[in-house]
């Protein structure tokens, strides 16, 4: 698996968006209301209400997250839905045993 560590690690180094992708592991315990299924992923307006931050400062976070590989978007209409890509997180994570 092709990984960009150092965008990995600079995704991880704040703390607003560590705190998205802790949601995103358990988005039925912090999303339960989204009217879409959560199969889709976490729409991105119920992501920016529990921050409590603007749209663009989220949207921004999220696109972080997903130039690093550590979130998928995925479109559905005018709306866009994210999920967690754990198999890039569980490859950072072995790299990290690995490596250090």
């Amino acid at each position: 698996m092709n990984m960009d560590i150092d965008a990995i690690h600079k995704a991880l180094a704040n703390p607003v968006r560590r705190q998205i992708l802790a949601w995103l592991k358990q988005p039925e315990a912090y999303f339960a209301d989204q009217a879409h299924p959560l199969t889709f992923g976490v729409c991105a307006s119920l992501i920016d209400q529990r921050t409590g931050l603007s749209q663009s400062t989220v949207s921004a976070h999220l696109a972080t997250l997903q130039k690093a590989g550590l979130v998928t978007v995925q479109r559905v209409g005018q709306w866009n839905f994210f999920k967690r890509n754990d198999e890039v997180i569980q490859a950072f994570i072995g790299h990290m045993n690995d490596g250090l």
